[in-house]
């Protein structure tokens, strides 16, 4: 403190010369956290690039890419593509309980279909939460026509499907789908990513050759003129 005309003043002491102009470089990196990279060799894995994809299969929530793999474990693609279906293929032969599929060009590993009974009584206490016959039929409809409005799915089917639309939105089978057209377009559905893998389709071009017994397009567009939705 100095005394100037009897009052206290505090004295002015100047900044170090790393503060005057703020925080410097280096300061400021010392006080960022550095992102952590994770480096690893491939090989040094006991099952080196094969157990390094297993290992990835096992935490994924959805479906993967093999190019999506390939990038981030560094590997050339073809190498992850001859991997992964050969071990799909052993996996399919083995008495394991999963089965590792390739499903709307994505690969995940699911249960086999065989041990499917054991899998509802553990996640669901024994409630089978199965689509109606309706959701079935209207599901049908979509996946063979779309994109398609409720109103030409209701005209084949012959009843207000609203409700079912509903229920297969929200168990993410079918999306609306944005189609060129004139704003204010009746809202037209298609199938997900969801409905290929529980279909076990690796794309639409594989469902069954049922299409021909369902209405052309044209006698859809009539029924639905002639208000049978």
């Amino acid at each position: 403190m100095s005394e100037v005309n009897g009052d206290v003043q505090p004295e002015e002491h100047a900044l170090p010369p790393n503060l005057e102009d703020g925080p410097t470089q280096e300061a400021e990196d010392e006080l960022a956290p550095e992102a952590e990279q994770v480096a690893f060799d491939i090989n040094d894995f006991p099952g080196g690039a094969r157990s390094a994809i297993e290992a990835v299969l096992m935490v994924i929530d959805e479906p993967v890419e093999e190019a999506v793999l390939a990038s981030a474990l560094e590997l050339p693609l073809d190498d992850v593509t001859a991997i992964l279906e050969g071990l799909s293929a052993e996996y399919a032969d083995s008495d394991r309980g999963f089965m590792l599929r390739r499903l709307g060009g994505r690969w995940r590993i699911y249960t086999k279909p065989a041990y499917a009974p054991v899998v509802e009584k553990f996640l669901m206490g024994g409630q089978q939460a199965r689509l109606t016959q309706a959701s079935l039929e209207t599901l049908a409809v979509i996946a063979y026509r779309q994109p398609i409005s409720r109103a030409r799915v209701g005209a084949v089917r012959g009843v207000n499907v609203d409700g079912v639309v509903r229920t297969l939105v929200s168990r993410g089978l079918i999306q609306e789908v944005v189609v060129d057209g004139e704003p204010g377009a009746a809202a037209l559905y298609g199938t997900t990513d969801l409905f290929l893998q529980r279909m076990g389709l690796d794309s639409l071009d594989e469902l069954p050759a049922l299409a021909p017994y369902l209405p052309s397009a044209d006698i859809i567009d009539e029924l639905a003129s002639e208000g049978h939705a």
